[in-house]
């Protein structure tokens, strides 16, 4: 599967652009701000349906314009597969693929199978744990329509159980009969998560570990360590325990939207102990896996989006990548760089074809 053409309007800071993509690498080069990471968004938002840096749809219109519009054109075997995003204010997004408007947006994840490497995943060691969720579910969703659809109604009981135990708190009133129905489900879908969730760790983190042990010559011992509440207990014992707590709090407090992955490295947590190149090491490594962890899953090679990745590693760092993808096992690159000929130069080193597009 490659990209062959993007048309974009009115996205983010760009008016109107049009790119015809070469089939190997494609490179975004220019100072900061002319929106080379803007372009990485929007073949991002083609896969998706959103930005992968801002999820209030509405601020990804051009300032001062009412619509912004994407459109993709790629070959996927013999075929080509045109999409198009477009999102009007006062409107609801549109997802059209060959013309085809889809119901769920959900139906379209996993179909254009996409892997971006960014300086924002340094949020993944950051932030809390939610951020760590979406990226589980992110690989596993690309590849499983049955664990995003779980996922989905899993998330809307819980919001409706946080209305009802609302409701009994402010109307002081408790109806058990009521919040058991909405018990049952949640351990039906969670059940299916945790145990989705625990096999694909169990096949990911021997595939990060090979990667990481590529990128810095196998210096340092690495893991990924899933943590979930229903580990120790079921689920159904799990919310009888918090029934109190929940019914103090209005909110669920236990299952499996409280999990979390643990980042370490030599046994203690990277954030605290890992340098500033074992953490950007670290996060390569963790987006490769995702790349071989998809492509092996779903047959088809993803396209792989390295956004100003050459300007936060070391040159020792950004060699050891090159060599990772001048690898047939890569198909469609795109890279920016706030410097042509340093990326010029780089990718000459890989002996595929490329593209340089000046922005």
């Amino acid at each position: 599967m490659y990209l062959q053409k993007l048309s974009l309007v009115n996205y983010k800071n760009l008016v109107h652009q049009v790119f015809d993509f070469e089939q190997k690498i494609n490179c975004f080069v220019g100072h900061n701000g002319v929106g080379k990471t803007n372009v990485m968004d929007a073949i991002y938002y083609l896969s998706f349906a959103k930005s992968y840096f801002n999820s209030v749809a509405i601020q990804n219109i051009r300032h001062g314009e009412e619509f912004f519009m994407l459109e993709g054109s790629y070959q996927i075997n013999d075929r080509e597969e045109v999409l198009v995003c477009s999102l009007k204010k006062g409107q609801k997004k549109v997802v059209k693929r060959n013309g085809k408007a889809y119901d769920k947006f959900s139906d379209h994840i996993g179909q254009f199978p996409l892997v971006i490497v960014s300086p924002a995943d340094r949020d993944l060691i950051i932030e809390g744990s939610e951020t760590r969720r979406k990226f589980i579910d992110n690989v596993i969703s690309q590849q499983d329509q049955g664990y995003l659809k779980t996922l989905i109604a899993y998330n809307k009981l819980v919001t409706q159980r946080n209305a009802l135990l609302k409701y009994f708190a402010a109307n002081r009133v408790f109806d058990p009969v009521n919040l058991s129905v909405y018990n049952e489900q949640l351990v039906a879908y969670g059940t299916i998560i945790f145990e989705k969730r625990n096999a694909f760790l169990e096949a990911f983190v021997p595939i990060f570990n090979e990667r990481y042990k590529t990128i810095t010559a196998g210096k340092e011992a690495v893991d990924l360590v899933y943590k979930s509440q229903l580990s120790d207990m079921n689920f159904e014992d799990l919310l009888k325990n918090s029934l109190e707590k929940d019914r103090v709090l209005q909110y669920t407090s236990a299952g499996v939207h409280k999990d979390d992955l643990l980042f370490e490295i030599n046994g203690f947590p990277v954030k605290k102990f890992g340098s500033q190149g074992q953490q950007k090491s670290y996060l390569i490594a963790l987006k490769l896996a995702q790349f071989d962890f998809i492509k092996q899953k779903s047959k088809v090679t993803p396209l792989l989006l390295l956004d100003d990745i050459f300007d936060k590693l070391d040159e020792n760092r950004v060699t050891q990548l090159i060599r990772l993808v001048d690898q047939d096992n890569f198909g469609q690159i795109f890279i920016t760089d706030t410097h042509a000929e340093r990326t010029e130069e780089v990718v000459k080193r890989i002996n595929k074809s490329y593209k340089m597009f000046q922005l």
